[in-house]
């Protein structure tokens, strides 16, 4: 298998409160492949997916039922610290519930979380060992052979 990820999904409630979350509260564009029934949006080389709860656990043939940690958490690394706290600013106010405030964390950077109308767990990082490149991209150091 590839080393790649292309597509993260997220099953949501209500797909017209997440697009507007998404597109209008946080300002990301939605691709013209989506329609009324799923978003799609260019995540800096990752697509973001929003589609129906149900549905999307109907397509995988399992439950949609279920709450609290999922397990995961997706993240959106910025290039300051000061950064870190203006995209969490951004998302409260598009309608976004702060979960932890930003603050140092042990691994020697500086984060915070929010989640989005549906619960899915963002978190907002500065990672000083992970640089950004031009296009705000997450720069990995080579694969340890």
């Amino acid at each position: 298998m590839d080393q790649r990820l292309s597509l993260v999904t997220l099953g949501v409630v209500d797909i017209v409160r997440a697009r507007r979350f998404y597109c209008d509260g946080l300002g990301w564009r939605e691709s013209s492949a989506g329609n009324e029934s799923v978003c799609f949006i260019d995540a800096g080389g990752v697509v973001l997916g929003l589609y129906g709860r149900e549905a999307l656990a109907e397509d995988a043939g399992i439950s949609a039922e279920g709450d609290g940690f999922a397990g995961f958490a997706l993240a959106h690394n910025v290039a300051s610290e000061a950064d870190v706290d203006r995209v969490l600013a951004e998302a409260v106010a598009a309608g976004a519930t702060l979960v932890k405030s930003a603050r140092k964390v042990f691994w020697g950077g500086y984060s915070g979380y929010f989640a989005d109308p549906d619960g899915h767990l963002w978190e907002v990082a500065h990672n000083p060992f992970f640089p950004l490149n031009a296009d705000g991209r997450v720069q990995l150091p080579p694969p340890a052979d």
